[in-house]
C-alpha cells in the first residue's frame, strides 16, 4: 500500500478518476463526401496492408461504440493445433535455457536480466502519466545497469528483486487478479516464477486494455459518428466503385417501393417476393417514393436478407453478423409466436392461459399434443378426437413453411413493430404490440432495442452518403440522346 502522501497506484477496476469528455453541440459536417466514380486501380502489397490496417482499427472503434460488452481477449490456440505446438517449443527451449544459465557455476545472469528489463517495462505501460513517483519508484529499483553490475559482482539478489516485482503487481492489479499474484509468493523456482510472473503481467497488461476502453467509451460515443465517417472516405478514396453493393440494395428498396405504392399502403415489413422491375430500376409510372421510406425499407430488408445469393451492403459491412444475429432471432420469435397462435385457436384461451401452458408450449408438435392432453384432463375437458390431434401437429409442422399464413402474417406484425425502432422519430412501447405477440413481448422489445441501435448509428455514420446515392437512384440523369432509334 502507498505511505501517506504518496500517490495512489492505479487499479484497473474502473476506480480511477476519469475526467467527463465534454459533449458536442452538434457534429461537424465533414468536407465534400465523395462516393468514387474513377476507375478501379492496383494497390501494391503496402497499401493493401496499410488498407487491411485501417480497417481492423475502424472495425474496432465501431465495436466498442456498439457492443458495451466489447473486451480485447489474449489469442488460445486449440490444444492439438500446429501453432500452439510451436509456441510450447519454442518456449519450453526458452525457460530450459534459461534454467541452464542460473543453475551454472558461477551462474550465467545475461537472459535473466533482459526479463527483468521486460518486467520492469511492462510495469510502466501499466501506469498513468501523472504516476510520476511510482514510476521513479520502478526505475530505480529495476536499474537494469545497477543490476548488470550486481551480476558481475556476484551480489544480484533475484529472489529479493522477485519480491519486489510481485509487492508492485500486486498494487497495480486489479482485484480479479490479487489471488493470482498471491499465489506466485509460493513459488521458489527462480525460472517457474519468473515465467508465472511474465503470464500474470500479460493478463493484468489485458485488464488495463480493457478498463481504458470502457473508460473511453463515452468518449467515442460522442466522436464515432465524425470518425467513421472519415476513416471511411478514406478507404472509398483508396478503393474506388467500394459502394456498388450499397447501391444495388437501395435500388432494390426503391424498386419495391415504386410497384407497391400504386397497391394498397405497402406494409413495413419485406414481402417475401416483391415484384420488382427489371434490373431494380425504379419504375416511371408510379409515384416516386421519399428517400427516408427507401432507406427504412433498405433496413427491413435486412431481416429476410439471404445469406450467399447477394453481397451486403459495404456501409453495413461491420455490422453484418450483428444483423444476422438479429434476423436469426426474429426468425425463432416468429416460429414461436406462430406455435402459440395456433394452439391457442385450436385450445380456446380459457385452456390456453391456465398456469405453466405456455412454458410447456416451448417443444414442437408431439410435445404440445402430449401437454394440450394432460392439461384438457386436468381442467376437465374433453380429450381432443384423432382428427384433431392430427389438425394441430399438422398446423405446426406446417409452420416451417416460409409460406405458412400463419407465420406470414405472424412475420409482417413482428415487422410492423420493428420498424417502429429503426424510424428517425418513431416511438415504440408495449401499446403499439401488434394482437398476437403478447407471448413474445419482452424478447420482441429487446431484439428491437438491438436492431434500432445498429440502424440509429448507421444512419448517422452513412446518411451524407445514402443521400447522394439515392439522388442518383430516385432521380436518374437522363441518357444522352445518339440520334440512334431504339429497338
Amino acid at each position: 500500500m502507498p505511505k501517506p502522501g504518496e500517490e495512489e497506484p492505479p487499479r484497473p477496476d474502473g476506480g480511477l478518476e476519469e475526467a467527463e469528455p465534454s459533449r458536442e453541440s452538434r457534429e461537424e459536417e465533414p468536407p465534400a463526401l465523395r462516393p468514387p466514380d474513377s476507375p478501379p486501380q492496383i494497390l501494391s502489397v503496402s497499401e493493401l496492408l496499410e488498407t487491411a490496417h485501417e480497417i481492423s482499427k475502424l472495425t474496432i472503434a465501431h465495436e466498442i461504440v456498439l457492443n458495451c460488452d466489447f473486451k480485447l481477449q489474449a489469442v488460445n490456440f486449440a490444444p492439438n493445433s500446429l501453432e500452439n505446438r510451436v509456441k510450447d517449443t519454442l518456449h519450453k527451449a526458452f525457460w530450459d535455457s534459461l534454467k541452464e544459465q542460473l543453475s551454472a557455476s558461477p551462474p550465467d545472469y545475461t537472459q535473466a536480466i533482459q526479463l527483468l528489463q521486460e518486467i520492469k517495462e511492462a510495469l510502466l505501460s501499466l501506469l498513468l502519466p501523472r504516476h510520476n513517483r511510482l514510476r521513479s519508484q520502478i526505475e530505480e529499483a529495476l536499474d537494469t545497469e545497477l543490476i548488470r553490475q550486481e551480476a558481475e559482482h556476484g551480489a544480484l539478489d533475484i529472489h529479493s528483486l522477485t519480491m519486489y516485482i510481485l509487492g508492485t503487481m500486486a498494487m497495480l492489479c486489479a482485484p480479479v487478479r490479487d489471488q493470482e499474484v498471491q499465489r506466485l509468493r509460493s513459488l521458489t523456482d527462480p525460472v517457474q516464477l519468473l515465467r508465472e510472473i511474465f503470464r500474470v503481467l500479460d493478463l493484468m497488461k489485458m485488464d488495463m486494455l480493457n478498463f481504458t476502453i470502457q473508460s473511453l467509451r463515452p468518449h467515442l460515443q460522442d466522436h464515432s459518428i465524425q470518425y467513421e465517417r472519415k476513416k471511411f472516405q478514406e478507404l472509398l478514396d483508396k478503393l474506388p466503385n467500394s459502394l456498388d453493393h450499397t447501391t444495388e440494395w437501395l435500388r432494390k428498396a426503391a424498386a419495391e417501393l415504386s410497384v407497391s405504392s400504386s397497391q394498397s399502403p405497402p406494409h413495413p415489413a419485406v414481402s417475401s417476393s416483391p415484384a420488382s422491375p427489371s434490373q431494380g430500376a425504379v419504375s416511371n409510372s408510379a409515384a416516386l417514393p421519399s428517400p427516408t421510406s427507401v432507406l427504412n425499407r433498405g433496413y427491413m430488408n435486412l431481416l429476410c436478407w439471404e445469406p450467399g445469393q447477394k453481397e451486403y451492403p459495404e456501409t453495413l459491412f461491420m455490422d453484418q453478423a450483428r444483423l444476422q444475429e438479429v434476423q436469426s432471432q426474429v426468425n425463432q420469435l416468429t416460429i414461436t409466436a406462430a406455435v402459440l397462435l395456433v394452439t391457442s385457436g385450436m385450445c380456446g384461451s380459457t385452456l390456453f392461459g391456465s398456469p405453466g401452458f405456455e412454458e410447456a408450449l416451448q417443444d414442437i408438435g408431439n410435445q404440445v399434443l402430449q401437454e394440450v392432453s394432460r392439461t384438457l384432463s386436468q381442467l376437465g375437458y374433453p380429450a381432443f378426437t384423432s382428427d384433431k390431434c392430427a389438425s394441430l401437429k399438422g398446423q405446426i409442422r406446417s409452420i416451417a413453411d416460409k409460406d405458412n399464413a400463419v407465420r406470414s402474417v405472424i412475420e409482417q406484425r413482428i415487422h410492423s413493430f420493428l420498424s417502429l425502432f429503426i424510424s428517425p422519430n418513431g416511438q415504440n412501447s408495449l401499446k403499439d404490440l401488434p394482437k398476437g405477440l403478447d407471448a413474445i413481448q419482452e424478447e420482441l422489445l429487446e431484439v428491437g432495442r438491438r436492431f434500432g441501435s445498429v440502424i440509429h448509428h448507421n444512419r448517422q455514420v452513412f446518411g451524407p452518403y445514402y443521400s447522394e446515392i439515392l439522388k442518383k437512384v430516385l432521380f436518374p440523369e437522363p441518357e444522352p440522346d445518339t440520334g440512334i432509334d431504339s429497338f
